[in-house]
């Protein structure tokens, strides 16, 4: 299966600045945000805010990966 890859313009403190990440992290972080009650926007800022070293598409998949994790182990009864 292909994965679409989608490349949005998103604007973090005043600067506008492009990111490009598969449908599926697009989703994953729309979903993350929607629980945390939080906007899209909010979201991605705290991401870069946070990230050392990466470029923001990679913190963000990161981000969602590391987030969905966390909670698969939560719910995990082991």
């Amino acid at each position: 299966m292909i994965s679409a890859i989608s490349k949005r313009t998103i604007t973090i403190d005043g600067h506008k600045t492009s990111v490009t990440l598969e449908d599926e992290f697009w989703m994953g972080l729309r979903e993350i945000a929607r629980r945390e009650n939080a906007t899209l926007r909010s979201l991605i800022t705290q991401i870069d805010d946070a990230r050392i070293r990466n470029n923001l598409s990679s913190a963000i998949r990161v981000f969602v990966l590391n987030h969905f994790r966390s909670h698969a182990h939560s719910a995990d009864p082991c």
